[in-house]
Formats: structure tokens, C-alpha cells, sequence
């Protein structure tokens, strides 16, 4: 189902993957710095959710900015809460690249404010970018520092933005739930020699849902 999603004066191009049954979680998705919401990665990962019950909710967002991406993503998050067509009891912010960076401000500032209500249940990051390439010194983990909720990394071991020790060295100090799933000498497209595209993104798509399965579990126990 496609949406376009008021923010300011413009409009955000999204589209639910909607499941058979009623979803009572949904997950919003959203890209990196490059491409759009039709990434095959992220459009996998949608329709994956939606066949085992998820609803998905990804949306496009050009601009390299990273406080004009935040903007965007929490106009999202505001849209969903607020939709008469699915009436969510939480959602899980999930991004590909700069998009999980957007994710983790978004969280970080619904933390920070008053009425933070428990709409927000937690964050996916496909290939955090932790750090520029060869940068290794400027890491990019204040927001996952101040977060509280369960994070998922999926992240390639040899991934040219987030060097595994560091990525583990940050996850030590943060005081939210954590899991960082490995994928086996893939970069920071999640390309692996030798593999398919199918077949990595297989090995994503059951993380990222066993994982939400996981913790949706425990908000009901």
C-alpha cells in the first residue's frame, strides 16, 4: 500500500507491507545515504516481515543530512502512532547505513522527551556506519550510548564502516539490551564472495525477525 506522509511542505514517499492477520507490532525501514526505499535489501526485508506477520512500514528520505534524515524519520514514527488503519501497540525503527544512524538520533531524542511513551520498542542497524572508511578515531556511537531500549546490529565482519572490535567495543559500553549478529567477511553492502545476494539476505531477514519475535515475547511475559 503506497502512503505519502506529510513533513513540512513536501511529502515523504512510503509503503506499508502489510501482513494477512492483524500486526500488532509494525517495523519502519528506511535506507542509506544512497538510494531509496526500493533498496533490494530493504524491499527483501519488507516482504519477508510481512509474510511472517510484521507489518512494515519503509519510507525514502534523499539529503545527506543526517538532522534532516532524524526530522524525517520521527515524522514517520508520529504517522504510524497516530494511523486509524493500524493500530500498532509498538514499533521497532530499523535502518540500512545512515539510516540506522537517523534511527538511533530518533530514539535517542524520543528518550529525551516528556511524553516518551513506549511507542517505540526498539532499533535494527544494517551495517551501522560506526566510522568513515580508514576513520577509524571519529566513532559515531553517541546516540547508541544513551539509548535504553534492545538494539539489533547485523553487521559484515568485514565491513569497511564499522571495524568489528570497535563495533563490539561500543556495544560493551552501551546500557540498552544488545545482540550483534556477524555476517561471515561481508562489506559494508553485505556482499560476500562466493554467496548470493538471495543468500545473505536470507541469513539477515531470520536475524532481524527471530530477533523481533524475541523481544516482542518478552513485552508479554
Amino acid at each position: 500500500v503506497k502512503v505519502k506522509i506529510p513533513f513540512g511542505n513536501k511529502y515523504l514517499d512510503a509503503i506499508f507491507s502489510v501482513p494477512e492477520k492483524k500486526s500488532t507490532y509494525g517495523v519502519i525501514l528506511t535506507h542509506g545515504a544512497g538510494g531509496d526505499m526500493n533498496f533490494p535489501h530493504l524491499m527483501s526485508l519488507a516482504a519477508y516481515l510481512a509474510s511472517h506477520g510484521v507489518l512494515c512500514l519503509r519510507f525514502t528520505c534523499k539529503g545527506l543530512n543526517i538532522a534532516y534524515r532524524t526530522k524525517a524519520f520521527k515524522t514517520v514514527v508520529e504517522f504510524l502512532k497516530l494511523s486509524d488503519d493500524y493500530k500498532l501497540s509498538g514499533v521497532f525503527l530499523a535502518g540500512r547505513s545512515m539510516g540506522s544512524r537517523a534511527a538511533a538520533s530518533v530514539i535517542r531524542h524520543l528518550s529525551q522527551e516528556d511524553d516518551d511513551e513506549d511507542f517505540v520498542q526498539g532499533l535494527v542497524c544494517l551495517s551501522y556506519p560506526l566510522h568513515r572508511p580508514k576513520l577509524q578515531s571519529k566513532l559515531r556511537d553517541e546516540d547508541l550510548l544513551f539509548i535504553r531500549c534492545p538494539v539489533l546490529f547485523v553487521s559484515g565482519s568485514a565491513d569497511e564502516m564499522c571495524e568489528k572490535q570497535l563495533l563490539e567495543g561500543v556495544a560493551s559500553k552501551m546500557k540498552a539490551p544488545k545482540k550483534i549478529h556477524w555476517i561471515d567477511k561481508a562489506n559494508h553492502g553485505m556482499v560476500v564472495k562466493g554467496r548470493t545476494t538471495d543468500d545473505v539476505m536470507e541469513e539477515i531477514n531470520a536475524q532481524v525477525l527471530s530477533w523481533l519475535r524475541e523481544n516482542i515475547e518478552l513485552e508479554h511475559k
